[in-house]
């Protein structure tokens, strides 16, 4: 019976191992993990039952031979997981999803590592050169493996391509501050000298290192803020306040080109923030000219003034009655080495001197900034944003507005509140 259960391992382990090609096909990886266990088990029994005694020698060496092979599959198999699921695991959404995905990584690890310490125990059982090879090997693999751990890289990135999302920069500073994660910035692009600027003036600098391959995935970041801003609203914004802004005065260039640029209005009327999107990156996010016309006759409605801020309005054409700020980011005087701050000293002054009440636009990054700096804020969107969403009720005066049937009614309503605002322009 122990030859026959013996004969079986090694069958089911050659069927196992004669499959690796096939390890990518749906369902083949989970099929070979079950058969390594099978044979395993099997094998086992016969290991078992020569303790007792009563077992043939060449049964007992085909066992631990069976056994050792199996473990070497193995740990091969669990280094591959191992390197799989680090990746989906730093692709979270979140950051107890991405620590939750490395605690099962480190999980496989363990075995990996367990795997190769019996094979090298049977390899030096059975004394043959094929058994040590097999040990060499699932050794390789599992050192493999605990070197996935070990290079798990903590930090978020900080990109400083133009190409890529400047407003993302805002998570990134925010949740540096809030949640003290680690950041690392991308080197060697045509922002990177601003990026570290800002992050060192805010007090950042001991949170940098070195960069490096496979970071934490950003879109974690916002969950990080909400929990920071839903823990404690004011004492988290002011937070933010103190590092982004330091409460300087706005840099006096910047004031002067805001005041001529809004010359011909009243410093006392109420103004909103209109955000222009034109983006490559889902463009169906776009702004259209027909929204903005929209939102931008629905302000005046309520006496309020629509200021246009962002990317180029489409088509080229402001509607009737809008300032139109578009394309500012674009100027020297904010692409500078303190472009970040400058342009939330740009939202400081048009709110304490030009009577600044709100802000609303399309799903876009680059309002986030005047968001968390405590600038009411609605955002527009197709569908719930399972990233920004969070901020909805932690993050003061943050709204999410779904396209949906009556949605420029709520709007309106906000509006009207906006407009009932007691402000002092300064």
């Amino acid at each position: 019976m122990l030859k026959r259960l013996e004969g079986e391992a090694a069958s089911v382990l050659a069927t196992a191992l004669g499959q690796l090609q096939e390890l990518h096909l749906p369902g083949a990886r989970a099929l070979h993990r079950e058969r390594l266990e099978r044979a395993l088990a099997l094998s086992q029994t016969v290991l078992d039952a020569a303790e007792r005694g009563g077992v043939e020698p060449p049964t007992l060496a085909g066992a631990r031979l069976t056994r050792l092979l199996a473990h070497n599959a193995r740990a091969q198999d669990g280094r591959h997981g191992a390197g799989q699921l680090s990746r989906s695991a730093q692709r979270a959404p979140t950051s107890a999803g991405c620590d939750e995905g490395w605690t099962r990584v480190e999980g496989i690890v363990a075995n990996c590592e367990a795997s190769a310490d019996e094979a090298g125990r049977l390899a030096a059982l059975l004394g043959d050169a094929r058994a040590e090879r097999a040990a060499r090997s699932a050794r390789k693999a599992a050192k493999a493996a605990r070197l996935v751990m070990d290079q798990r890289n903590h930090a978020y990135t900080f990109h400083t391509d133009p190409s890529f999302s400047f407003g993302e920069g805002w998570y990134v500073a925010a949740a540096g501050v809030l949640a003290e994660i680690d950041i690392q910035i991308e080197a060697d692009k045509p922002q990177s000298e601003q990026a570290e600027h800002f992050l060192r003036s805010a007090g950042l600098s001991a949170r940098l290192v070195p960069y490096r391959s496979r970071p934490r995935a950003n879109k974690a970041l916002p969950d990080l803020v909400a929990r920071a801003f839903a823990a404690g609203p004011q004492a988290a914004q002011d937070k933010l306040r103190a590092a982004f802004l330091h409460g300087a005065a706005t840099d006096g260039a910047i004031a002067s080109w805001a005041d001529s640029a809004l010359i011909e209005t009243s410093a006392e009327q109420k103004k909103v923030l209109v955000w222009v999107r034109d983006g490559v990156h889902h463009p169906g996010r776009n702004s259209t000219l027909a929204e903005l016309t929209e939102l931008c006759s629905l302000m005046k409605a309520k006496a309020l003034l629509p200021v246009l801020i962002g990317d180029a309005l489409p088509d080229g054409a402001a509607p009737e009655g809008a300032v139109d700020l578009t394309l500012f980011w674009r100027l020297p005087l904010f692409q500078g080495v303190d472009m970040r701050r400058a342009q939330l000293q740009l939202f400081e002054h048009l709110r304490r001197a030009h009577a600044l009440v709100g802000q609303i636009g399309v799903t876009t990054a680059g309002m986030d900034g005047p968001a968390l700096m405590g600038l009411e804020t609605m955002y527009l969107t197709q569908e719930p944003n399972p990233r920004l969403g969070r901020w909805v009720g932690a993050v003061p005066g943050y709204q999410e507005i779904l396209r949906v049937d009556g949605y420029l009614g709520r709007i309106g309503e906000t509006l009207t509140r906006w407009s009932h605002k007691r402000v002092r322009p300064t």
